[in-house]
């Protein structure tokens, strides 16, 4: 004999219900104000082509592809006046990125000397650190910018009583001359590699380091990291048979000429040292903030095994700082990103410059300032991306 179970009936949720449910408002609210948003757009970008209309301006990036008849006079690709407005607007984004990726990179380390200067046990040392943050994050960059250029770089002598400096490097009114290194034939392949080696070696250290946390294995991830460096560099020494660089060293021609080397323009050395100067200085006081969030006991156990001072710092001290310093070392690395734009009030010609030049040609106000607009919100974004990367792999993970 077999009973049957009693059926069980499911009603539809009722509207009334739904209603009560904050899981249907939280939803709402969102969809509401992303239509909301995009109400706003649509109504801007109407508005703006109905006035343009009016005046008898047509939107559109065809003049993109007109010649430019403006020279540039600092390019790391090649161009001349024929070339089209796009080629130059190129040409000032990678002056741009070239100022960023540099600058980004001095004041981080120049930030990290000096937030650990504000930690000495010196006093001299701890007291000139505080000076130099104190007085700098406190001055506007522009007025900095013009300090360095018109009180420092534009009051250096010309080239015939330049000032020499070891390397040689010469500094004179025209610029700062260094050592470069200058690729030939093959020099492709070997960027290739060792572009792939540091790819490498950033795995093997972050495999090394997991092993040796979990497994309390001793180890030194430099070597494991040198590794397929090494490995990288070898490959391509046998690949092209000879190493395609070769060092040129400036050499003064005649009595006002200097040729050779790498040359760094009076505005780019202006716009790096003071982006370099003044984000370092806000860099500072994260790196000393986040070395003071670390408990004391960490430093007293690391002293206790009888680590060195300057070992406790590197091993113990920054790793676990790192989780308190990577989220706004962020927003200062988007700050001097952002900040190059400042470029234009002396003169280096970046994509601001450049593509304000190209308005004022062409007339073309709405279109460039979406470019300018498009270019900052890229580059800000992939900083954030790389950042946040970044910050995941120094973070806790909790299992």
């Amino acid at each position: 004999m077999t009973t049957q179970r009693p059926r069980v009936t499911r009603n539809a949720p009722k509207f009334q219900d739904l209603l009560r449910d904050t899981r249907f408002w939280r939803v709402a609210g969102q969809v509401i104000a992303v239509l909301l948003f995009l109400l706003l757009v649509i109504l801007v970008i109407d508005n703006v082509i109905y006035n343009l209309r009016a005046l008898g301006i047509q939107l559109g990036f065809g003049f993109l592809g007109s010649q430019a008849s403006f020279d540039i006079g600092e390019t790391l690709i090649s161009y001349n006046p024929a070339d089209s407005y796009g080629r130059a607007i190129l040409v000032g984004l990678v002056n741009s990125l070239r100022v960023i990726a540099v600058g980004l990179v001095l004041a981080t380390i120049l930030g990290l000397v000096a937030g650990i200067a504000r930690l000495s046990n010196n006093w001299l040392v701890r007291q000139l650190a505080l000076v130099y943050v104190e007085t700098i994050r406190n001055i506007p960059l522009l007025l900095q910018l013009f300090f360095w250029y018109f009180a420092f770089f534009l009051q250096l002598p010309n080239v015939a009583n330049r000032i020499t400096l070891p390397g040689p490097t010469f500094l004179s009114s025209r610029g700062l001359y260094l050592p470069w290194i200058q690729g030939s034939a093959g020099a492709g392949v070997w960027l290739l590699l060792l572009a792939l080696g540091i790819v490498g070696a950033i795995a093997l250290w972050q495999w090394r380091t997991r092993v040796m946390q979990e497994q309390g294995v001793p180890g030194n991830q430099f070597w494991w990291a040198l590794t397929p460096i090494v490995a990288a560099i070898a490959l391509a020494y046998i690949i092209n048979g000879a190493i395609p660089f070769s060092i040129t060293l400036p050499q003064l021609v005649g009595t006002e000429q200097i040729e050779g080397g790498l040359r760094l323009s009076p505005e780019f050395g202006t716009l790096l040292l003071g982006l370099v100067v003044y984000t370092g200085s806000f860099i500072a006081e994260i790196v000393r903030a986040g070395i003071q969030a670390v408990p004391q006991g960490q430093w007293e156990a690391a002293r206790a095994l009888g680590l060195k001072p300057g070992r406790v710092m590197q091993s113990v001290v920054l790793p676990q700082a790192l989780r308190v310093i990577v989220p706004p070392l962020t927003s200062q690395y988007l700050n001097l990103a952002k900040n190059s734009s400042l470029a234009i009030a002396i003169g280096f010609p970046d994509v601001y410059f450049v593509a304000s030049t190209t308005f004022n040609q062409t007339g073309r106000a709405v279109e460039v300032m979406f470019l300018i607009m498009i270019t900052y919100l890229t580059i800000s974004l992939i900083i954030s991306l790389a950042m946040n990367l970044f910050n995941r792999t120094v973070q806790f993970k909790e299992r």
